[in-house]
Order: structure tokens, then C-alpha cells, then sequence
């Protein structure tokens, strides 16, 4: 029996280390994770305009907030390689099974980041820079080294860093903070803790084995169940604010409304602990939540561009002729 378990341990790595090394080196970006930021980002630089965003800064802006979201998620397999090699769910990212070398893996953090950072000083605006450098100090160092390991609110600290995409590709094109931006900030921040502690009450017993203070480990299933409903519930509230303050239309009030409800759907679901797969559920529909959210963001906003424009075309049209 004990050389059988070693057989059933070997085979899979072996099959995963075959594959090419590029593709390791990419799975230490979170490549899902990071696809998800960018089109975040690249909604807030559409919501940053009414017309359209320039090539130029589309492609490098999203370029190099895509290297340095790369850059920290490298961070963050370094720095949890040993915990991820006790979880189910990690153990065979390429730290964690030795497919990447701890060096190797500083060396691309380090170059990813480094190059991401100059595409957007250089080739963006130093606002951008700086508040993605500020983002990837606060989630590859504050949270992976601290936070994670020090408080069950680590999601809720921690998920400010991660909801800065948004503001990221706003700054790209308007090279100010404005409060549009921010609010596309608030609504992630807020869509964080719902999101990851489903996930947690999944993985409950893999992050009681390695110590770390989740909140389902720390407080108990039912209270971390009560809490999803409360901040879905919350999140339903910040999903209308652009409508409230008039930054989107009846196309985002109504798309938001239909999204809300799915979410409130599996946050009580998971209160009433009925359904097993009710956590993975929801982890899942939230990020179908979330894409969905942010497109229903970008048709709104060129809908109401394209009606406000077509409101004006005629007096300048009329004008010509009278001119004639």
C-alpha cells in the first residue's frame, strides 16, 4: 500500500511538469484572475470618456496594468508555496510542486513588474504608475505577508487592493481621480468578502489545516453564511448607485436588479445550508456577477452617448444648410 500511494502521487506530477514551462510561468499571473481585472480596467477607461478611448492607451494601458497584476500574483505564489503544497485546491501550482524555482519565479515577478511599470509611466501617465505600484505593494506585501495570515477581515482589508482595476484604466485616460472611478472601486470592494468567504466555507477544513484565519475557521460556517447575505445585500445597494447618481441608465438599472437578485438567490441559499454546492455556486455565479455587471456598465454607457449624440446631430446639420 505505501508504494501504491507513492505511484498515485508521482503520476500526476510527472504529467503536470511535462508540459511546457511557459506555461508554469504563466499560471504564477493567475492568468483568470488577472483576464477579469483587465476587462474591469477596461471599462472604467470606456466609462472615463464618452467617446472612444484612444488605441494607444486601450492596448498599453491595459498592457501594463495586466504585467503588473502578473507581477504580484507571482508574489503571492512565492510567498504562500509552502501552504499551497498542503491544499487541495493549490498544491499543484508550479512553486508548490517545484516546477518554478523560488528564484526563478522572483526574477519574473521583478521583470513583469518592472516592465508593466514603465509601459504605463512612460507610455501612459505617472498616475497610473504610481497607483498600480501602490496596489501591488498592497496586495504582493501588505496582504500576502500580513494580512493574510493575521486577521479574519483579511478579505475585506485586502480586497481594497484588488478592486483598483477599474480606477487603474479610469486614471489612464482622464489622468485624474474622479469620483466615477471610485465607485466602480466601492462596488468590487464590496463584491470581495461575498465572493471569497463562499470559496472559504468550501475550502474550510483545507484552511484550518494550514493555520490560516478565515473567517468560516475563525467564526463558524453559519456566521460567515450571515455575512455573505449582508454584504450581497450591500452590494445590491452600491450596484445602483450609478443609476442613482445618474452615471448610467435604465439598461444598467435593470441588468444590475437581474444580477442582484441571482446573487441575494444563492447568498440566502447558502443561509438556509440546504444545498451542499451552494458555496461553489456561488463562488462561481459571482464572477459571472461581476463580468456581467461591468458589461452591463459599458452598453449602458455608449447607449446613452449614442442617444445623447443623436439628440444633437441635426441642429449642426441645419446650421450647414442654412449657412449654404
Amino acid at each position: 500500500m505505501p508504494n501504491a500511494r507513492a505511484v498515485s502521487i508521482r503520476i500526476p506530477n510527472m504529467h503536470i511538469a511535462a508540459q511546457p514551462l511557459w506555461r508554469d510561468y504563466l499560471e504564477l499571473c493567475k492568468p483568470r484572475v488577472v483576464l477579469l481585472m483587465l476587462l474591469c480596467a477596461a471599462v472604467g477607461m470606456y466609462l472615463a470618456t464618452p467617446g472612444a478611448v484612444a488605441w494607444q492607451t486601450l492596448v498599453f494601458g491595459l498592457l501594463g496594468i495586466g504585467l503588473v497584476a502578473g507581477s504580484a500574483a507571482a508574489v503571492n505564489h512565492i510567498a504562500d508555496a509552502r501552504i499551497d503544497a498542503k491544499m487541495a485546491r493549490t498544491e499543484q501550482r508550479p512553486i508548490a510542486t517545484g516546477r518554478v524555482s523560488n528564484t526563478g519565479a522572483m526574477v519574473f515577478a521583478a521583470v513583469t513588474g518592472a516592465v508593466g511599470l514603465g509601459v504605463l509611466w512612460f507610455l501612459v501617465n505617472p498616475l497610473t504608475a504610481w497607483l498600480n505600484f501602490a496596489s501591488w505593494v498592497g496586495y504582493g506585501f501588505i496582504y500576502t505577508m500580513f494580512l493574510k495570515r493575521a486577521t479574519p477581515q483579511n478579505i475585506v482589508i485586502g480586497g481594497l487592493f484588488g478592486a483598483a482595476p477599474p480606477l487603474f484604466g479610469w486614471t489612464a485616460v482622464s489622468n485624474s481621480v474622479d469620483p466615477g472611478g471610485l465607485l466602480l472601486v466601492l462596488i468590487i470592494f464590496v463584491w470581495t468578502p461575498p465572493h471569497f468567504w463562499a470559496l472559504a466555507l468550501e475550502r474550510k477544513e483545507e484552511y484550518a489545516l494550514v493555520d490560516m484565519p478565515m473567517l468560516p475557521v475563525t467564526h463558524g460556517e453559519s456566521f460567515t453564511r450571515l455575512h455573505i447575505l449582508l454584504y450581497t445585500i450591500l452590494l445590491m445597494v452600491c450596484s445602483l448607485l450609478p443609476f442613482a447618481i445618474g452615471m448610467s441608465g435604465l439598461l444598467y438599472l435593470v441588468g444590475a436588479l437581474a444580477l442582484g437578485l441571482g446573487f441575494l438567490y444563492w447568498a440566502v441559499a447558502l443561509v438556509r445550508n440546504r444545498d451542499a454546492k451552494a458555496p461553489m455556486a456561488t463562488f462561481r455565479y459571482s464572477i459571472i456577477y461581476l463580468g456581467l455587471l461591468f458589461l452591463f456598465l459599458l452598453g449602458d454607457h455608449y447607449l446613452i452617448n449614442s442617444e445623447d449624440t443623436s439628440g444633437t446631430l441635426p441642429a449642426p446639420i441645419e446650421m450647414q444648410k442654412i449657412e449654404v
